[in-house]
């Protein structure tokens, strides 16, 4: 057996990915390993320590105009692409992030500052979300339509076929960068479309490493091109070139403003998901120790509150309000806030200091509007910000108004099932919730009331598994991602009508 370490032609082995030593990451254009034309990097930095953990090309309009030039010659080599190999390829990488689950999230852990066991959390998840698509790639289908219900046509049938929409661009974001990676890549791939990747500036080695893996695993070199760098140096060519045709993106609602602008000219389709202000609704008669269990992982703890459908609003009936506040305040006291990379932590850093800092301004303002805080509202070290409980909240208060990206959980009460509801449904947002009761009539009945786009029911909104369709009402976006959706968002249906058929 060889010792020599596999790096393929990205350079980074399974061997050193999670290593201390700093990496030198490259840009991935038609399989091979490339600067940025500028020769320009950039540094990525350890969100807890802010030692520089590698270094990635800073890539231009140039590198964009390149990027695009292989994707479409990659479109009808994708297109071409039997099922089966489409299929193989993804359960390959699968198997292959398997080997590597470990070193994946060891990395990821350096990069992000997610908590060790939280990143090899999302690590299984992301292998679990490739060997799903290569499974529903062999399920893409169309219908048989018979015509006999229109006179005059009963000798005519239609068919229906999915075929690839063409070009994807895939736009990932820093907070689950490997699982919103695997939410949208393998989807497109599956469905047999040309892809490019715009890879988080923040933490871009683990998803680099998991283009490496695709490669490794059979994909063509023209299938998927992997871009580092920043927004601002990359011009818009991504978004307006009209040989693009799907634009998935996942981030804030401001920046998918920008993009839908930018990109309406050539009328590319949208998969959109957005931000949330998440409610979660505690009825009397609930498990209250589940439910404040519920706001430590799906709030205080896990991504340090830097989720999308994190709860981020908790509504608790007036009647064991108070017993429940005393529960979650005593639930936060035990939270282990540190080192990401030990086994014992809870609660990692944010992804930068600017990050901290926003939160705590956000807090400040809110206390200074009148908000109490009855744990926590306190900035630690570089980035870290500690478990923050807030009462006495009102709606006018950022921590309300605006989307906080940081482990603090406002809480209030409500007296009636319906004030809830009204109060959770009078927002701009409209990702998720989450309702606790034992009572499963009066669940689905607000479940149904809800202006979201999903409701889950005794457990924390901040849930996501790959089965189940995700996406947000209102400004919290458009479409939906899941292993059946994502490939309907990424393929065009094709009818065909055949006459004298029958």
């Amino acid at each position: 057996m060889s010792t020599t370490p596999n790096t393929g032609k990205f350079g980074m082995s399974a061997e050193t990915v999670s290593k201390t030593s700093s990496i030198t990451a490259k840009m991935i254009l038609n399989g091979e390993r490339v600067d940025a034309v500028s020769g320009t990097v950039f540094e990525v930095r350890n969100p807890a320590t802010g030692e520089v953990v590698g270094t990635a090309p800073r890539a231009g309009r140039e590198d964009v105009r390149r990027a695009l030039e292989i994707a479409r010659r990659g479109k009808p080599v994708m297109a071409g692409l039997p099922a089966h190999r489409r299929s193989a390829i993804l359960g390959k990488t699968a198997e292959l992030i398997g080997q590597e689950l470990e070193q994946l999230s060891q990395l990821l852990t350096r990069e992000n500052g997610k908590t060790i066991r939280q990143c090899r959390f999302e690590m299984a998840t992301t292998q679990r979300l490739f060997a799903d698509f290569a499974e529903e790639a062999k399920r893409i289908r169309g219908h048989y339509l018979p015509m006999d219900n229109v006179p005059g046509l009963e000798h005519m049938i239609s068919l229906t076929l999915r075929q690839p929409a063409g070009i994807v661009v895939g736009i990932i974001p820093f907070n689950y960068p490997a699982e919103l990676f695997a939410h949208k890549i393998p989807g497109a791939i599956a469905a047999g479309c040309s892809v490019v990747v715009k890879v988080p500036e923040l933490c871009p080695l683990t998803v680099l490493r998991l283009g490496e893996l695709m490669l490794q695993a059979g994909l063509p070199p023209e299938g998927m091109q992997m871009l580092t760098g920043f927004p601002q140096d990359l011009g818009d060519e991504l978004l307006t070139d009209p040989d693009v045709r799907v634009i998935s993106f996942t981030g804030s609602v401001a920046a998918a403003k920008t993009i839908a602008v930018k990109a309406s000219t050539a009328l590319k389709r949208f998969s959109f998901e957005l931000g949330g202000i998440d409610a979660m609704i505690v009825l009397k008669d609930a498990d209250l120790n589940e439910a404040a269990n519920a706001v430590v992982q799906g709030r205080l703890t896990n991504g340090a509150g830097q989720i999308c459908c994190a709860v981020k609003r908790v509504l608790v009936q007036e009647p064991v309000y108070d017993r429940f506040l005393d529960l979650l305040v005593e639930l936060a006291k035990r939270i282990r806030m540190g080192d990401p990379t030990s086994e014992e932590t809870d609660l990692g850093p944010l992804i930068t200091p600017e990050a901290a800092e926003r939160v705590d301004t956000q807090v400040r303002k809110s206390i200074a509007m009148g908000a109490k805080c009855v744990f926590g509202g306190e900035r630690v070290g570089r980035s870290f910000y500690r478990p923050t409980i807030l009462v006495d909240v009102t709606p006018d208060m950022p921590v309300l108004q605006e989307e906080v990206f940081g482990p603090v959980a406002p809480v209030m009460p409500f007296r009636e099932a319906e004030d809830a509801v009204r109060i959770t449904n009078d927002c701009s947002f409209g990702l998720q919730a989450s309702v606790f009761t034992k009572n499963i009539h009066d669940a689905i009945r607000l479940a149904h009331q809800l202006e979201v786009g999903g409701v889950v029911i005794n457990a924390s909104s901040a849930f996501r598994p790959g089965n189940v369709p995700f996406g947000g009402f209102k400004q919290s976006g458009i479409g939906r991602e899941s292993i059946t959706e994502t490939i309907l968002e990424m393929t065009e249906l094709k009818t065909i009508v055949i006459n004298e058929a029958i």
